[in-house]
């Protein structure tokens, strides 16, 4: 395996595992009994890139316990993307352009040591421990009978590896469309520059409402009653959050529930909505019900896509026909809601059952695709349009940048 692939690699780990690890201690996870921190520690980084945990135990005869859990920390997924993003693009940067084949070997050696990665991974993402189900008759009758009920976690292999790779691709993917110094094949750097305005602006934005939402939540720990759980949040669940509140604001909504939650934090409000009912809907109206500062989320939405369809025109080599710049907006910011939509889904239940009596936890929560994807691609249209109206203005007179001025027929110039 070449140096730079090692080195990609073990680097997004490192920094994946030490924001979980901080994120982990903060919510309690190194009281878990049997050693239980290090496996919870890589079932952590697996769910980060998508894979999910299965959930499995019993007591004896008389119990038995399942259940799963998809719900992806995103504040270690990003970490990681930028990180990895970052170390496969290094090296490139003193070439211009790179051939297809050069390319192709580097994504391959990269793709092998992840392999090896989440295998290692998935192996040691494995405990069982003893769990109360919260119900003190249920607790005792486990007692009484000597059968305690035991729940353990597993990430297989199979899906762990399936979905790294798939988040990995996705990662060189947009690393290479949003890298203004990406080193292409020939053919692609047409494409590349006229393409990569948009992608870079879209994903600019995301990263603005990720570090909105950090001001925001390290406000709430200085402000907060509590400040450590708050904290867990951010390094765990941030983007979540923030990408949470741009899809709402743009007017998608999700829908879900939460009846005795295992434990995944929400904030009050979004928990408020959950919980009112077996199947609400979560959008910016239930929202505002709750807390009317929700309602700033249309205009912060508006305004930042509005601003990054402008600056992607403007930043478009060549300059962009408007019809193009429409289409091309709308497709990109479609596609970036719905993996927002995708990426945040949570679905986690975990249920016990002792001698016919029996307790179940479940959190769901589930975009509404087949609306928030058609309502982004509207919101990216306007951006494409507004920007390639601005930049038509102004440069209106003179030859859009990019471009050469082209002399009068019948002149030669000089």
């Amino acid at each position: 395996m070449p140096l730079s692939a090692l080195v990609t690699v073990a680097g997004a780990l490192a920094a994946m595992a030490a924001v979980a690890a901080l994120g982990l201690w903060l919510a309690g996870a190194d009281d878990l009994p049997g050693g239980g921190f290090g496996p919870v520690l890589a079932a952590t980084l697996l769910t980060a890139l998508g894979a999910p945990a299965q959930l499995d135990g019993g007591a004896a005869f008389v119990a038995t316990a399942q259940g799963g859990i998809t719900a992806m920390p995103l504040s270690v997924t990003l970490v990681g993307a930028l990180v990895a993003a970052y170390l496969f693009l290094r090296p490139m940067r003193r070439h211009a352009v790179v051939g297809g084949r050069l390319l192709l070997a580097r994504v391959l050696a990269l793709a092998a040591g992840w392999t090896v990665a989440v295998l290692l991974l998935s192996a040691a993402a494995r405990h069982s421990f003893t769990v109360s189900t919260g119900d003190p008759l249920i607790d005792e009758l486990g007692g009484a009978f000597g059968a305690a009920p035991t729940v353990g976690f597993r990430v297989d292999p199979g899906p762990a590896v399936s979905f790294g790779l798939l988040w990995l691709a996705v990662v060189v993917l947009l690393a290479l469309a949003a890298s203004r110094r990406a080193p292409l094949p020939t053919g692609w750097v047409r494409w590349h520059g006229t393409l990569r305005p948009t992608v870079h602006a879209v994903l600019v934005l995301l990263l603005v409402y990720v570090l909105l939402g950090l001001v925001g939540g390290l406000v709430a720990v200085v402000t907060g009653s509590e400040p450590r759980q708050t904290l867990a949040v951010v390094c765990l669940g941030l983007p979540n959050l923030a990408w949470l509140g741009f899809g709402v604001g743009l007017g998608a909504s999700w829908h879900g529930h939460v009846t005795n939650s295992l434990g995944l934090p929400f904030p009050h409000p979004l928990a408020a909505v959950l919980r009112s009912g077996r199947d609400v809907t979560l959008d910016l109206g239930a929202l505002a019900e709750q807390n009317g500062w929700a309602w700033l989320l249309l205009p912060l939405a508006a305004l930042l896509v509005l601003a990054a369809g402008v600056v992607a025109a403007a930043r478009a080599r060549p300059p962009l026909p408007v019809w193009r710049s429409v289409v091309q907006s709308a497709v990109v910011l479609a596609l970036a809601v719905l993996a927002v939509g995708l990426v945040t889904r949570v679905s986690a239940v975990y249920g016990l059952s002792l001698l016919g009596l029996g307790g179940e936890g479940r959190t769901v929560l589930e975009p509404d695709l087949l609306t928030a994807v058609p309502i982004a691609a509207g919101w990216g249209a306007l951006s494409g349009l507004l920007g390639a109206l601005v930049v038509r203005r102004r440069f209106r007179g003179g030859a859009p940048p990019g471009t050469a001025a082209k002399a009068p027929a019948g002149r030669t110039e000089p």
